[in-house]
């Protein structure tokens, strides 16, 4: 057995620290001593060698040391066809047991995209010849294609990937976001379909996934429904947090937020879709949630986008923008295509007045995910931050033709109208229409209130809040209906309003604003004694002092209750 053997056997168990010493002291001697090893060992060194090195990241090394073994094994090639070997029987063994150069390609690969090197990595699996790709070859051309925009090649990868195995959902998931029909998607899988038994879901389960790529969310949701209540389905950890994603972008909050929590309770380890619902526990003002699962899952891993965009979402709204930026930059360093982390730094950026980069992160996260509606909400506003009125009606109207005449899309566009002067009976039609279709729309009772307060139209207001408040209780909407009850002089009920908003979300400013206001004006005749004793005091430089330390107790008492200090 030689010392090669034994280099190989500890591969093979995993001892890649023991592989990396050994190898690189033997290569070292083969340096030194060409003879030692034979051209086969010495290509087997440095595929182990640099297999090692691969295992402790060190990409880069590993991709000199894996090319060094490829020009070894062409040499290797070169030789044994010019003078054949003469002991076929000794050299069969040792043949069989060389690294398949075709895997040292596939690593090599790997290490590019490590290193975000992408078309290398396309470069160096595009050499193997068709025949020869492995399915996690072809599935992984598939996903560099797709990045790389090149769709039509990546379909083809895709569906190779499901001739060889056609129960790899992943691979099916590639083809619907690439626009292929959802009956020739299925129609790849019919024969293993038919011959195992229990997989008569699978059909459907394609199905749902086609209209959750094609954005119609509400067939989405319906279908995954009718999937999850499936006995041998129910309780699917992937399912749920695919169904609370749906909901999430249908704009339905409440729904979202519990499929989270149930798919969380069911996998306590679970990192996926967690940053989404990290984002909405953040904007439902529970940071001190947000801050324990960023914390959770930081235990977890540390190596995932998801931590990071959880505890950026904290950073952000408690209006630590750098902080945010920063932790969004964090995650898209681990995961490019992190929409979340995309959506995080964009709005951190905006929020700085950054206007300009802000743009270019809710661009890439429109080419990730086109079906997003929260993207374009993002860039539009930056727009709107920058006077480009003109672009943000192009946009809104591009999405409300793209993604369809539903509540979300009618909203955005209306979002846009009643910015325009001229626009505004526009913004009302179309604020009408989304309510129509979803009278509990968060968004679009929020744009229709802002409407009527600008026509000072308060009665029609307060109803209407009053009536998106029975089924649901949210904060913004708490606010303004204490708002429109400021206007029409319900002072005692517009207190009580900002109260609830306040328990909901103890940082929101307006209503705080709101509220300290109202103390104000509640108490004029404390007003009037103080002026009393000013006029009996005189109005000397010690009175003003006194006045000023008054004020300054009161808003430290103030800052003190709410939690703002």
């Amino acid at each position: 057995m030689s010392v090669v053997d034994h280099v190989r056997e500890m591969a093979a168990a995993g001892l890649h620290s023991n592989v990396r010493l050994l190898s690189g002291l033997l290569l070292t001697m083969s340096g030194n001593n060409p003879e030692l090893f034979s051209p086969s060992q010495k290509y087997q060194l440095l595929v182990y060698h640099a297999d090692s090195l691969f295992h402790d990241k060190e990409y880069r090394n590993a991709v000199s040391k894996y090319t060094m073994a490829l020009q070894q094994k062409k040499a290797l090639s070169k030789t044994s066809k010019v003078r054949p070997s003469t002991g076929n029987a000794a050299s069969a063994p040792q043949s069989q047991c060389l690294p398949s150069e075709i895997e040292v390609k596939y690593k090599m690969a790997e290490c590019y995209t490590m290193l975000k090197q992408d078309k290398d990595a396309i470069a160096i699996l595009d050499g193997i010849p068709s025949r020869q790709r492995t399915p996690k070859i072809n599935m992984m051309l598939a996903n560099l294609y797709k990045k790389a925009g090149q769709e039509r090649s990546s379909v083809t990868s895709y569906k190779e990937v499901l001739r060889q195995c056609p129960l790899a959902l992943d691979a099916i998931l590639g083809l619907l976001s690439l626009s292929v029909k959802g009956a020739e998607v299925a129609s790849m899988t019919m024969n293993v379909i038919q011959s195992v038994p229990n997989l008569d879901w699978l059909s459907v389960w394609i199905k749902a996934y086609a209209f959750v790529h094609t954005g119609d969310n509400t067939r989405a949701i319906n279908t995954i429904c009718s999937l999850e209540k499936k006995s041998l389905l129910r309780d699917n950890v992937d399912i749920l947090g695919s169904l609370a994603d749906l909901y999430f972008r249908a704009g339905d909050n409440k729904n979202a937020i519990l499929k989270f929590e149930q798919a969380q309770m069911l996998d306590p380890y679970l990192i996926k879709g967690m940053d989404v619902y990290g984002y909405l526990l953040a904007r439902e003002g529970r940071l001190e949630d947000v801050e324990n699962l960023g914390c959770r899952l930081f235990n977890i891993s540390d190596q995932h986008a998801e931590p990071w965009v959880v505890s950026g979402c904290h950073s952000f709204y408690s209006k630590r923008y750098s902080r945010a930026l920063y932790l969004g930059a964090k995650a898209i360093q681990l995961n490019s295509n992190s929409v979340q982390a995309l959506l995080l730094k964009g709005a951190a950026l905006r929020n700085m007045g950054r206007v300009q980069e802000a743009i270019i992160h809710f661009r890439e996260a429109i080419r990730l995910a086109p079906c997003r509606l929260d993207c374009y909400e993002g860039l539009i506003e930056c727009y709107l931050a920058s006077n480009g009125l003109r672009e943000a009606t192009v946009m809104a109207n591009n999405v409300y033709k793209t993604l369809g005449a539903n509540a979300q899309t009618l909203t955005l566009l209306a979002t846009v109208c009643l910015e325009d002067p001229v626009a505004q009976e526009k913004a009302k039609t179309l604020l009408d229409k989304a309510l129509t279709q979803r009278p509990d729309y968060i968004k679009a009772v929020v744009k229709k209130a802002e409407l009527l307060s600008r026509e000072q139209k308060y009665e029609d207001g307060i109803a209407l809040l009053r009536n998106a408040l029975a089924n649901q209780s949210d904060c913004i909407l708490h606010r303004m209906l204490g708002d429109f009850l400021v206007a029409v002089n319900e002072y005692q009920e517009a207190m009580d309003q900002y109260s609830i908003a306040l328990s909901l979300d103890p940082n929101d400013q307006k209503s705080l604003e709101g509220m300290q206001k109202m103390e104000k004006e509640e108490s004029p005749t404390d007003a009037t004694q103080e002026e009393d004793v000013d006029d009996m005091e005189g109005s000397g430089e010690e009175g003003d002092l006194e006045g000023s330390d008054s004020e300054a107790a009161q808003w430290a008492d103030q800052e003190q209750w709410f939690g703002m200090q």
